[in-house]
Order: C-alpha cells, then structure tokens, then sequence
C-alpha cells in the first residue's frame, strides 16, 4: 500500500501527516479489501503504522513482522520532539532526474540506497517517480512531505501502549550501531506480550530492502506460526 503523501495515494486536505493517520490508512485499506485477520509486514514507519492500527482497533491482526518500526520509548520521543536532522535532508533531497535510469544511477552510488538490491532499487525508482511532460521524472514523495513526516515521528505514543498488542509480533532488527531504530526495538520486543526479538547483524536499516531471502524465510516462519 502507498501511505498518504506516497507513491500514487494523495495527501489530505490540510496536510495531515501525523503517524496516528497512517493507521487510518492501513485500517482504509484492510477494511476496503475486506481482509479478516491479516498477517502484517511493516518497516521503519510502515511498523509504526502496522502498531498504532491494532492499537486503535485490537484483533485486526492475528500476527506482525515488524523490521526497526519507529516506536520510541517516551523518554527518546520527548528529548527528540520534532527536531530531526532527516527532515533537512529530506528539504535538500533531489526530485527530479533526467530520466528514470539517471536515478538509479545516481542512488546506486550513494548511502544508504545503494546498499538496496539491485531489483529493489529499481522497482523503488519505477514506482516512486512520475514521468513528467518534459519527459523527466519527480518523485511522487514530495520533500515537503517527507520532511513533515520525519518531523512527526516522535509525536505518537505507540511505546505507551505496546503492552496492549496481543497478537504475536516479531520485532526484527539489522546491526546496532549507535543511536537509531535498531538500538531500542529490544525493548519494544520486550514491552510485547507475545513479542520475539530477531537479529539480522549483516543488515541496515533498509534490512527488508537488502537481504531478500533471509527476511523473507523470516516472514514466512512468523506468517506460519500465527496460523496455529
């Protein structure tokens, strides 16, 4: 699915892009395909996302596989408040390219995509970009929003209610190196009745986007068991 501000999906009216809305878009659309108990699979915000929607409406899931979800302890989300230094990047981050194959190039030689495989990073550029009349192309994300999303981040208080998540959840997360997502998804794990920790020590952040098919038999195993 496109998270509001994404890909093909639109951004609401007033600009609404508080994280507490991406769980209405995650229940639209669970509601709209008539889904009864989904297995869900969700990454960075996606995992915060997949979070707050069974927050708000408890059973929507029978199991979560969730890779570094942005959920911060209270204490981390009130010493971040909505400074983050992504959201600069995000203003100064290009949008547009000559043409698609420009953007592969240029984002296959630069961190942290060019750690993405390769038809990752492919599939990410043809559908993350729209071709424009001059025959380039810009991405469908704009920078605003991208920014404005990084900014409100820290402005949920999903952590407050983990222990009200009573569905299996596997939190799963790539090498710790210092501060970021994988750093504290120990403690969300821990904060979850029926929460497992997972460690992919070769991966980064982009962890899903990078080692396919250990993530993937990952998946599988924790989509398997929440049947039984």
């Amino acid at each position: 699915m496109d998270f509001r501000a994404h890909g093909t999906s639109t951004t609401p009216a007033g600009g609404d892009l508080s994280w507490a809305g991406t769980a209405d878009d995650v229940l639209a659309v669970i509601d709209d395909l008539g889904l009864a108990a989904p297995f869900g699979v969700g990454h960075s915000m996606g995992g915060a996302a997949l979070v707050l929607a069974e927050q708000q409406r408890p059973g929507t899931f029978r199991g979560l596989w969730l890779f570094e979800p942005i959920v911060f302890p209270a204490a981390m989300a009130e010493g971040l408040g909505a400074a983050n230094p992504m959201s600069e990047q995000a203003l100064r981050r290009r949008d547009v390219f000559d043409s698609k194959y420009e953007a592969v190039q240029n984002y296959a030689k630069k961190p942290p995509l060019c750690e993405m495989d390769d038809e990752v990073l492919e599939l990410y550029v043809d559908h993350g970009f729209e071709e424009q009349a001059d025959g380039s192309v810009r991405l469908r994300c704009r920078p605003e929003n991208e920014a404005q999303l990084y900014r409100m981040g820290a402005a949920h208080d999903a952590f407050s209610g983990l222990s009200e998540v009573e569905c299996p959840v596997v939190v799963a997360r790539g090498r710790v190196d210092g501060f970021g997502p994988a750093g504290f998804a120990a403690r969300i794990a821990s904060a979850i009745p029926h929460g497992v920790l997972a460690d992919f020590p070769g991966l980064g952040h982009f962890g899903p986007l990078e080692g396919l098919d250990d993530v993937a038999d990952s998946i599988r195993t924790a989509a398997t068991s929440a049947r039984t």
